[in-house]
């Protein structure tokens, strides 16, 4: 028999902040289920997922994107896309899809089941197919990342691909180790159980696609003041091409914790998720996902999940206020763009500097990446010594 709805494992959250719509939801196979998706492998009609894809399978099933349980239906898409809410009014900014070809969609039957393939062909997840339904590429841009322009990385996403999104639960057959960094593989159970453990009632969350500054130091540290524990949560499913890899952004950070951070107040762990790069919507979206994770707290600076220049310098602060703080559940801690600061000596922001503009070197991943390309080693002022060293020995560049 199959295990259907009646299968579904939902956690309920005893302690600390409660996970986005209050339950933490878990969608993967139990080994009774798994032994029988297995059995009809061969029978299940097929699609094969992306990189992307699958980062969103394995985020659902793990309970990262709660209270999503599958792909979204057209409902829940529609009022994501035009108010940031899913269909029963909870706060939701990225639209969740699983988007196929009209080919494709034609060879599926809503109310069946559908295999759902990595892009080596392995068989890894389930999808209780619900519906079908055909999307505006151009309407979801304009709203989601607020421009068509299909140079920006996230609108080439929606353009590339297929016309019709599939709807429905899944289950993620079994949770694989991650293939690169297995010891900083921490599910959301996890770390609110590591949360406990170490008695932190208050903890902030940092996101980054970028190898760590200065500046990223800095807010860290000035969040860290605050709270019991920093959860340092880097993201390493699917970005540009242009970004700097994900191993060498997790080494800058072993690094930097090995000599510059209290080792019993932070925690590296992975975000499994993919760069959406669509700047204020993709905060409130990476909020959420650290509120599941089990933080109380999410540092948000300048040009969050920001991408060229289709966002305002602040865009990704000003949207919180579209919400009230019980819709968010989670405290933004909010910060200027910090700089290194050439008369004091120190890395600051214009709330706590007396210096001028020409005395301030401003400091971005956009910069340390031109830097390396160009063959320059980031100076101290923006990155630690060994931090810069381990980016040009990446880099190939000349040290």
């Amino acid at each position: 028999m199959y295990l259907g709805k009646q299968g579904a494992k939902l956690s309920y959250y005893r302690e600390g902040i409660p996970p986005h719509g209050g339950q933490l939801v878990n969608r993967i196979a139990t080994p009774e289920q798994k032994e029988v998706f297995l059995s009809k492998a061969e029978f299940l009609p097929r699609v094969q997922l992306d990189q992307r894809a699958v980062s969103d399978l394995e985020m659902i099933a793990i309970g990262g994107f709660s209270p999503l349980t599958g792909f979204m239906n057209q409902q829940d898409y529609d009022r994501v896309v035009a108010e940031m809410r899913l269909a029963n009014g909870t706060v939701w900014s990225i639209p969740i899809t699983l988007s196929v070809s009209a080919e494709v969609a034609a060879s599926l039957t809503e109310g069946g089941l559908v295999r759902l393939d990595n892009p080596e062909g392995r068989f890894i997840g389930v999808l209780e197919l619900s519906q079908k339904y055909r999307y505006d590429k151009k309407r979801e841009a304009i709203n989601v990342y607020r421009t068509d322009d299909e140079k920006h990385p996230g609108v080439q996403v929606v353009y590339n691909q297929g016309p019709v999104n599939l709807a429905g639960d899944v289950w993620l057959l079994e949770r694989d180790p991650h293939p690169y960094f297995p010891t900083y593989q921490i599910d959301p159970a996890e770390s609110r159980q590591l949360f406990k453990q170490k008695g932190w009632k208050t903890v902030v969350g940092f996101q980054t696609r970028n190898p760590i500054h200065r500046a990223h130091e800095y807010i860290q540290k000035c969040a860290l003041e605050t709270v019991d524990g920093l959860f340092l949560h880097p993201l390493v499913g699917a970005t540009k091409d242009d970004d700097i890899p994900a191993d060498v952004r997790m080494r800058c950070y072993e690094i930097l914790l090995e000599n510059y951070y209290p080792q019993d107040r932070v925690i590296l762990a992975i975000n499994p998720s993919a760069m959406r790069y669509a700047g204020p919507r993709e905060a409130i979206f990476h909020a959420l996902i650290r509120k599941n994770y089990g933080c109380t707290h999410f540092i948000v600076g300048r040009d969050h999940a920001g991408v060229g220049d289709y966002y305002g310098t602040y865009d990704a602060q000003y949207i919180f206020a579209e919400f009230t703080p019980e819709e968010i559940g989670i405290t933004p801690m909010m910060f200027e763009h910090a700089f290194y600061c050439t008369r004091t000596k120190q890395m600051a922001t214009t709330k706590t500097s007396p210096s001028k503009p020409e005395e301030r070197i401003h400091l971005s991943g956009t910069k340390v990446r031109e830097m390396l390309r160009r063959g320059e080693l980031p100076p101290p002022e923006f990155s630690r010594p060994e931090v810069a060293a381990e980016l040009a020995r990446a880099m190939k560049v000349s040290v």
